[in-house]
């Protein structure tokens, strides 16, 4: 069954990106044959991405920010006005093909499908970008496997997490989960402890390897962020992620393990922003211990105890009789 569909489009000062492939969004909508909203969040843009859309793309519901507040606050925001049952997160760099969505309707058959995302190309080489992931571990620190992808036709195959460059979710699960949790602005990990969390409370976010596009690649952080910034956030963040999801009796074994491989190794190499990183992270433990009560209640009241370990075996098992292809 077919649902209608909340686009939803992040953008700070992508007007090149805009003019270039929202054409190619509104082509893969059309040929669904079901009712659309395409949203763009503006995230403070200083270039002239508003009057661009207002002029060209009078039907956009444009949602202003005044001030800039990072990917999660954007996605949010659009999910909060958004009026369809599934909403699609589109980065805005990314280019649709005109069938899409055409394989990804049947994944909401199923009650406890949380989302789905298809297979992305780089824009230049058609390279596999983002296919499916894995977890494994490593002593206590998560990681996230190699791609893969099911050896021919696709069977429902399913994924750690989403890209949250193209996925489509049911919005009613995305709401009771209350969208990608803004502590990790302004970018990274957030699709991966979205996904972490919908598997926690007992819903299954899947691969679809025959819906393509492509992707232009990182052009926002490329553009208008500096690389040691970009980085500094990105472990950061992924230090978060272990903090909330990781059972609390697990929690000082993850520290000692990360402070003695990593943190101090870095210092004596000399990787300050390393350190950085540690110490911003450790002065978010207040909001880390709020985002880890907020996923505890969930749980609760889903019935669910399921741990991220949990999740590395249930995927392991999900996957155990198919062919894959690793990447």
């Amino acid at each position: 069954m077919r649902k209608c569909l909340s686009v939803i489009i992040p953008n700070f000062n992508g007007r090149p990106l805009l003019e270039e492939y929202l054409p190619y969004t509104y082509s893969a909508l059309k040929s669904t044959g079901v009712d659309y909203e395409i949203i763009v969040v503006d995230d403070a843009s200083v270039d002239d991405s508003i009057p661009y859309l207002e002029q060209n793309y009078p039907g956009i519901n444009i949602i202003k920010n005044s001030s800039n507040r990072g990917f999660s606050f954007s996605c949010n925001q659009g999910l909060y006005v958004a009026k369809h049952e599934l909403v699609f997160f589109l980065n805005s760099d990314v280019k649709l093909t005109p069938d899409y969505f055409e394989k990804q309707w049947k994944y909401f058959d199923r009650e406890d499908t949380f989302g789905v995302m298809g297979k992305i190309l780089e824009m230049d080489s058609n390279k596999i970008e983002v296919a499916a992931r894995s977890l494994k571990h490593v002593g206590f620190k998560i990681k996230t496997n190699k791609l893969f992808y099911e050896y021919g036709k696709s069977d429902q195959t399913p994924t750690a997490f989403l890209s949250g460059a193209n996925a489509l979710i049911d919005a009613e699960k995305m709401k009771k989960l209350g969208g990608f949790d803004e502590i990790f602005s302004p970018y990274y990990s957030e699709d991966l402890d979205l996904g972490l969390r919908a598997w926690r409370i007992g819903w299954k976010s899947y691969y679809d390897h025959e819906s393509t596009c492509f992707h232009r690649g990182s052009y926002t952080t490329k553009t208008q962020c500096k690389k040691t910034q970009v980085k500094q956030i990105y472990f950061r963040n992924r230090f978060m992620v272990h903090a909330i999801h990781l059972e609390t009796y697990l929690l000082p074994f993850w520290f000692a393990q990360i402070l003695l491989l990593e943190v101090l190794p870095k210092l004596l190499m000399g990787q300050f922003w390393y350190f950085k990183s540690y110490m911003s992270f450790i002065n978010q433990l207040d909001a880390i211990h709020s985002s880890k009560e907020k996923l505890s209640s969930l749980m609760t009241a889903q019935n669910s105890r399921m741990s991220v370990f949990d999740i590395q075996k249930q995927v392991k098992n999900d996957l155990s009789k198919k062919k894959l292809v690793w990447l």
